[in-house]
């Protein structure tokens, strides 16, 4: 079918169809191997080879996306060894074969994406994208400015350091503290541990945000799908 290139791009998630067209006209766009920069160009989407700046692009194919407000209790893999429910049985229900993109701890609960994408759970877990993932958290004591510059600068995890991160405290209390956290990594119970390097055990942990997507009003257990714009938004900001 005959589309104009424009449109290709933006359904191919490069970019709107206005900044498009700026990438046609600055001579960054080829069609089987040819600059173009005509914008009433059309292409055959099902037989023409369109790249921009050298890196080929086409129409994502039908995919299903998910937010899921994880519970506590729940283990972020395919089956576990211990017989511990899966995040997976939460979509029972949606006849795709849906992966996590990443992963929360069995005692962690909020906010996890499950898609068949690769593309896009490949980029929003790449460390070099650095998508934000934003925690609320319950600790143990009050955090202190020197312990919480600490925890901004970055942590030493296995031997490395982790990037630098935020910490910010929302309430404190006798005894316990609520803080927000934002980490750009994944390592493994990342969050955790760098709480409780800087002495501040966690009590409870929740995801409330990934890159532009926020947890809302969803209910613990409860899922719901992506909207277009919020998957086309995704994969303008972190292809």
């Amino acid at each position: 079918m005959e589309i104009r290139l424009q449109k290709y791009m933006a359904g191919c998630g490069v970019a709107s169809r206005r900044a498009s067209e700026q990438l046609i006209t600055d001579g960054r766009v080829t069609v089987n191997g040819t600059v173009t920069r005509e914008l009433g160009a059309k292409i055959d989407d099902t037989r023409d080879a369109v790249a921009v700046d050298g890196k080929a692009i086409a129409l994502p194919r039908a995919c299903t996306y998910v937010m899921l407000n994880k519970p506590v209790g729940y283990v972020t893999t395919a089956a576990d060894q211990f017989g511990r429910p899966a995040v997976v049985d939460l979509v029972k229900d949606i006849s795709t074969r849906l992966y996590p993109v990443g992963r929360l701890d069995y005692d962690t609960s909020g906010l996890l994406l499950l898609t068949d994408d690769g593309g896009l759970t490949y980029a929003l877990t790449h460390p070099k994208h650095e998508v934000e993932k934003e925690y609320t958290a319950t600790v143990q004591g009050n955090p202190v400015p020197e312990a919480m510059k600490r925890f901004r600068t970055g942590i030493k995890l296995d031997g490395r350091m982790t990037a630098p991160a935020d910490i910010r405290v929302l309430r404190r209390r006798s005894g316990e503290a609520d803080v927000r956290v934002v980490i750009t990594e994944g390592r493994n119970r990342q969050v955790r541990r760098m709480l409780a390097a800087i002495g501040h055990e966690v009590v409870t942990l929740q995801r409330v945000r990934i890159g532009s997507l926020t947890l809302g009003t969803l209910a613990v257990g409860a899922y719901r799908f992506l909207t277009e714009s919020e998957v086309q938004f995704l994969r303008i900001n972190n292809f």
